[in-house]
C-alpha cells in the first residue's frame, strides 16, 4: 500500500476561521485514494499552555448527524476524528483544537477505536457501515496522518468492523461483527470456508491489520459444527452460527483472544424486530500462538442466571457485547459484560472448557444509586467494561434502566466494581450469583466483586452512554508524560446507533477517579460554546465549517510521541 501526504494547504475560507488545513491521504489496496484533511485551530497551532505543558489529547470518531448511509450521493458532510484538549491546566480545557475530516467517503458510521493507546501505536477505527478499518498515525499530535485503509473489497469474508485490539508489534486484530460481503461459501486466508448468509448476517471473522493498513489475514470466527439451540440466522444458514464476534481482549503473554459474540445485526437496523432470536449467548476463545493465524478453541454458551424472565432474549446469558481481561501475569480469567445486565468470570482461558459464572448484577448498583422507583436491570444496555492496568478495579458503564423501569428513573451510570478478592481466588473461586436474594445484594461468597462507587450519566434522549476510556497518562520527570497503572480519569461518549433508535445525546463527559475508585464528575471539562459540563457535539460549527450536530462514538486518550517516556 503505497502513502502519500501533502504539504500544508491554507484554503482562504480556512484563513477567515483562522484554520490551518494539513491534507494526507492514501492508495489503498482497490486502487482508490482516501483522503483526510487536519482542520487545525489557533489552540492546536500555538503555544502549548502553561508552564510550557506538554499536552493530552481525548480523539472521538463521530458521524456527522446527517449521515445515514454508506454513500457519498446520500451523505451530505464528512464524517470526523475530533482532537480535544484535554491536558490539566490548560487554558484549552474542553476545546476542539483539531477535526480530521474523511473527504472520500461519507456516512461511514463511524464506530470504536481501541480500548487503549500506547506509544508508537497507530489508531484503528471502524466505520460500521461503511465497512471500512482507516488506519491514522498520530505520531505528531494534534496533527492526524493517514497511514492505510482497509476498504470493504480487502475483507470478503466479514463486513460490519466493530472493536481493535493493538498488539505489541503494532498490528491489531479486529472483530468484524457481520457475515460476508456475498452469501455463500467464503474462503480465509489459511484455506478454511465458511458459508455465510451476507452482509451484516454471519458469520462474522477476526482480521489481522498491518500498521500500514495492509489486510494480513480473515481469519474465520465460526466453527465447523452447527451451534445450535438458539444461534439462529436470517437467511438460515446450513450451519447454525452464532459467531458475531463484537467486543475483543487479549492476552499476549497467555496466548489468547477472547470475544464476546452480540447479534445478526442487520436484522437490528430498522423496522420491528425479528421474531427469531438473533442475539447470541456465546464467547469465543482463540489460541493466538501464532499472531498469523488464530485457532479457535472454544465456543462457550453462557449458564443461565437465577432470573425468571418469561422472555428468553431478556435473560442473562445474551447480549456478550464485550469482553475484558486483567493483565497481571497470575491472572488468567476474562470477563464478558452483557446487555443483559450480568457480569460473567471464567477464572481460567487456558483451559479446555472454561467455566463461565455470573459474578455481578447491575441491580446492586441502581439499589445504591435509586433506593426508590429502583430500575430494573434487565437487559439494561451494559456496554464498555475495561479493568484498570494495576488490575484493581473494572470499571462497567450501563445506559439506562432495563425493562420495566419507571421512566423517571431511567438513568445510566458509570460504576467502579473492587475485583481484587475475585482474581486473588484464581481458579478457586467461590463467587457465584446463583439465587434470587443475590442479583440486587451483590452476591453471597466473599470474593464476590464489590461495588466501590456509582455515578449517574443523565440522558433525556434514548440510548444512553455506550462508550468509554481509561485515561492511564501523568507527568512524570520532566513534565513528561508517562504510563500508569492508575486510571485517574474516564471519557464517556453518550451516541449508540441511530439507526436502531437509540441515538443519545451526543455529549463527551469526563470523570474523575481516586486512588480508591471513587468517581466524581469533571465540572472543568466544559463545552467551548455552551460553557456547561461535558463536551456537547451538537453544535452549529466546527473546526472544518458550519456541518451541525455530530454523533461521538469511539474515544481514547492519546499524547505526541516526543511528549511521552
Amino acid at each position: 500500500m503505497a502513502m502519500t501526504t501533502g504539504g500544508l494547504a491554507t484554503r482562504a475560507d480556512a484563513h477567515t476561521r483562522g484554520v490551518v488545513e494539513v491534507p494526507s491521504s492514501v492508495v489503498a489496496s482497490d486502487g482508490q485514494s482516501y483522503h483526510i484533511t487536519n482542520h487545525l485551530t489557533k489552540a492546536a497551532t500555538g503555544e502549548r499552555g502553561r508552564h510550557d505543558q506538554r499536552r493530552e489529547y481525548l480523539l472521538a470518531w463521530a458521524g456527522d448527524e446527517s449521515n445515514n448511509a454508506p454513500n457519498p450521493t446520500t451523505a451530505t458532510e464528512p464524517d470526523f476524528l475530533a482532537i480535544i484538549d484535554v491536558t490539566k491546566g490548560s487554558r484549552h480545557y474542553g476545546k476542539v483544537v483539531n477535526t480530521v475530516t474523511m473527504d472520500t467517503v461519507f456516512g461511514n458510521e463511524p464506530h470504536h477505536l481501541q480500548y487503549q493507546w500506547h506509544k508508537g501505536d497507530k489508531v484503528f477505527a471502524g466505520g460500521l457501515l461503511s465497512d471500512i478499518t482507516y488506519v491514522f498515525d498520530i505520531k505528531h499530535l494534534p496533527v492526524v496522518r493517514i497511514s492505510g485503509v482497509v476498504p470493504g473489497a480487502a475483507t470478503p469474508c466479514g463486513s460490519v468492523p466493530d472493536a481493535y485490539q493493538v498488539l505489541s508489534d503494532g498490528t491489531a486484530y479486529g472483530t468484524y461483527l457481520g457475515g460476508p460481503d456475498v452469501a455463500g461459501p467464503c474462503t480465509y486466508s489459511d484455506g478454511q470456508t465458511r458459508v455465510g448468509n451476507g452482509f451484516g448476517g454471519s458469520p462474522g471473522e477476526i482480521v489481522r491489520i498491518s500498521p500500514k493498513g495492509e489486510l494480513l489475514a480473515e481469519i474465520p470466527a465460526a466453527s465447523t459444527v452447527d451451534e445450535g439451540d438458539v444461534c439462529n440466522n436470517i437467511p438460515a444458514l446450513p450451519l447454525s452460527s452464532c459467531a458475531n464476534p463484537h467486543g475483543v481482549a487479549v492476552r499476549e503473554d497467555l496466548n489468547r483472544m477472547v470475544t464476546g459474540d452480540f447479534l445478526e445485526a442487520r436484522n437490528f437496523l430498522g423496522g420491528p424486530p425479528p421474531a427469531e432470536i438473533l442475539i447470541r449467548n456465546t464467547v469465543r476463545i482463540f489460541d493466538i500462538s501464532n499472531r498469523a493465524r488464530p485457532k479457535l478453541v472454544s465456543v462457550s454458551k453462557l449458564p443461565p442466571g437465577p432470573r425468571q424472565v418469561p422472555d428468553v432474549a431478556l435473560t442473562e446469558p445474551f447480549g456478550p457485547m464485550e469482553t475484558a481481561m486483567p493483565h497481571k501475569a497470575k491472572n488468567r480469567g476474562a470477563f464478558t459484560t452483557n446487555l443483559s445486565g450480568v457480569l460473567y468470570y471464567a477464572p481460567d482461558i487456558t483451559v479446555t472448557n472454561p467455566q463461565w459464572r455470573v459474578v455481578y448484577d447491575d441491580l446492586n448498583a441502581f439499589q445504591r444509586l435509586f433506593p426508590e422507583q429502583t430500575p430494573t436491570s434487565i437487559a439494561d444496555g451494559a456496554s464498555w467494561s475495561q479493568v484498570s492496568p494495576d488490575d484493581r478495579y473494572l470499571y462497567r458503564l450501563i445506559p439506562g434502566g432495563g425493562v420495566g423501569s419507571p421512566g423517571d428513573t431511567d438513568t445510566g451510570m458509570l460504576l467502579t466494581l473492587d475485583i481484587r478478592k475475585l482474581l486473588d481466588a484464581g481458579r478457586g473461586v467461590k463467587c457465584r450469583i446463583d439465587t434470587v436474594e443475590e442479583i440486587g445484594a451483590g452476591g453471597a461468597e466473599r470474593d464476590c466483586p464489590s461495588l466501590v462507587s456509582a455515578v449517574p450519566i443523565e440522558d433525556l434522549t434514548p440510548g444512553g452512554a455506550h462508550w468509554a476510556a481509561m485515561d492511564n497518562f501523568q507527568i512524570g520527570p520532566g513534565g513528561f508524560y508517562k504510563e500508569a497503572e492508575q486510571t485517574r480519569r474516564i471519557a464517556v461518549s453518550n451516541y449508540f446507533l441511530a439507526a436502531t433508535g437509540r441515538g443519545g445525546n451526543h455529549e463527551l463527559c469526563l470523570f474523575n477517579v481516586s486512588l480508591g475508585g471513587q468517581l466524581s464528575p469533571d465540572e472543568g471539562f466544559r463545552d467551548e460554546h455552551r460553557h456547561t459540563p461535558c463536551v456537547n457535539f451538537n453544535r452549529a460549527t466546527w473546526p472544518h465549517g458550519a456541518t451541525g450536530n455530530a454523533r461521538p462514538h469511539g474515544i481514547l486518550f492519546a499524547v505526541a510521541d516526543a511528549d511521552i517516556r
